[in-house]
């Protein structure tokens, strides 16, 4: 029995007669549905614009294409022992209609007498206000592993399916597609390379999320070699993500804290490389909706898809910004919303997602964001030491073909966006490293104070990202000299 029909039971069994389903794939709930009434014996009816009114997959009234008919039609599935279901796929179209939704809490409030029960089939749980209390919301699950290998095993033929590991890679691939997505990605793969190969359904997920404007895969090609610095946070994930222990615990990620610059996006986009996971950024700001309860619907779709791709990283970027509205003030408190909505679930989550937010003022950030449990550490990443920088030096002189004999420019307190941005300069503009050091700015000294301050609040509070153990503040950035601007 499925997920939704074990749910579904639950709640007919204890006479919740108004039942709300959020799935993105009506058919197949509406499946699933038929198939537990077929073991129930319970009687199903259901209503869609197109087809009408179907009992036993017959037409039964010529007026049945009447949504208002349609609720009315509840009260024939009464019966003297089971229960009677009426489900009406994508019913949201017209509850803005006052007759209607009075006709649905009237029938709700005679379904406890009679058992019959009216199900809602919509992508999102849009109630109005007469109806919130009157209703539960289910969702429908994407499809399991299992789910997506029997697909697998019905599309292609037995020379066609991989073998143990290659199939794992491919059921990876397409964790968090809906059933309809998945059949299409498997289909394609078997016209374009007769077999089941996982980079097809990889580009078609990327393009399905793009769709949603709430998550991206990020497949980044860098790797933990490309990148200088930050290695005892490259070992601490690498650890934390190797596997399960036998007690199985999973990493529940990381907080970053720094200022721009200093490599936490390229340090994420490479951690899913190293450990074999997919990284989907979080588009926070994507999540803020104008209509009333779109913001939190938004934010459990997301997660949602993220605990479906999952094992995978979710990349939450720049969350400071996203989150500083938290107290509520201004926006009738949809970024409070948001943010509880997102608390609770980085606390209470048991799906495989590792969290990676990055934050450049903590200042903005409210405190209980934080704290234990949430994330498993928060490291704080500095400017690079000098053998960091070394490494840095050597990765982009190489990337942009710089003289490798080019004096380096004094680089005290340059961050690795900096160290890369000298080198393409340089290269861009046909200029030694120390003229094309000229014209960077270097964020630690354009915004001393901040970095002050940053690193005041993460002594003593955070690991620190490159030596390891806690983070202590020693250093404050001194003032550049100044420059001729006739070197310029």
């Amino acid at each position: 029995m499925s997920a939704l029909a074990v749910e579904l039971t639950e709640y007919v069994r204890a006479c919740f007669s108004g039942i709300w389903i959020e799935t993105l794939e009506p058919e197949e709930a509406l499946a699933e549905i038929r198939q537990l009434c077929r073991e129930r014996q319970w009687r199903l009816a259901s209503w869609n614009l197109e087809t009408g009114l179907r009992v036993a997959g017959e037409s039964v009234a010529a007026d049945a294409p009447d949504p208002l008919a349609a609720v009315r039609s509840a009260e024939g599935l009464a019966a003297p022992e089971g229960a009677g279901l009426l489900v009406l796929e994508n019913f949201h179209r017209f509850l803005g209609s006052a007759e209607i939704v009075q006709a649905l809490a009237r029938q709700i409030e005679l379904g406890k007498r009679q058992r019959t029960f009216v199900i809602i089939l919509a992508p999102a749980a849009t109630l109005p206000l007469e109806l919130q209390k009157l209703f539960v919301t289910l969702e429908h699950p994407l499809p399991d592993r299992a789910q997506l290998e029997q697909i697998v095993r019905e599309l292609a033929t037995e020379g066609e399916v991989p073998a143990d590991a290659a199939l794992g890679r491919l059921l990876d691939a397409a964790a968090g597609l809906t059933r309809y997505e998945a059949e299409g990605a498997f289909s394609l793969s078997l016209v374009r390379h007769g077999a089941l190969e996982p980079a097809t359904v990889w580009n078609l997920k990327a393009q399905q999320l793009r769709q949603s404007k709430l998550l991206s895969l990020d497949r980044g090609t860098a790797s933990f070699a490309e990148l200088g610095g930050l290695e005892a946070l490259k070992t601490f994930c690498q650890r934390a993500l190797a596997r399960r222990t036998r007690h199985q615990v999973s990493a529940r990620g990381v907080l970053l804290l720094s200022p721009p610059g200093c490599g936490k996006s390229a340090w994420c986009q490479a951690l899913g490389r190293e450990v074999g996971r997919p990284t989907l950024r979080l588009d926070v700001g994507a999540l803020l909706g104008s209509l009333v309860g779109e913001t939190e619907r938004n934010v459990r779709q997301a997660l949602a898809i993220a605990e479906a791709m999952a094992p995978c990283i979710l990349f939450v970027d720049e969350v400071d910004k996203a989150l500083s509205g938290a107290s509520g003030q201004g926006d009738s408190g949809v970024s409070a919303r948001l943010f509880g909505t997102l608390l609770s679930w980085l606390s209470d989550r048991t799906s495989d997602v590792f969290v990676v937010a990055t934050a450049n003022d903590v200042t903005r950030l409210p405190p209980e964001f934080s704290r234990a449990e949430r994330f498993d550490g928060v490291f704080f990443i500095d400017l690079p030491s000098r053998a960091a920088k070394e490494a840095i030096w050597q990765i982009h002189r190489t990337r942009y073909g710089v003289d490798p004999h080019d004096p380096l420019p004094d680089d005290d307190h340059w961050t690795g966006a900096e160290i890369a941005a000298c080198c393409r300069l340089a290269t861009l503009l046909e200029l030694p490293l120390a003229a094309a050091a000229n014209q960077v700015v270097p964020v630690a000294l354009s915004a001393a104070e901040s970095l002050a301050a940053l690193r005041r609040w993460a002594s003593g509070r955070c690991l620190a990202a490159d030596a390891g153990g806690v983070y202590r503040s020693t250093t404050t950035p001194r003032r550049r000299r100044s420059v001729d601007p006739s070197a310029n």
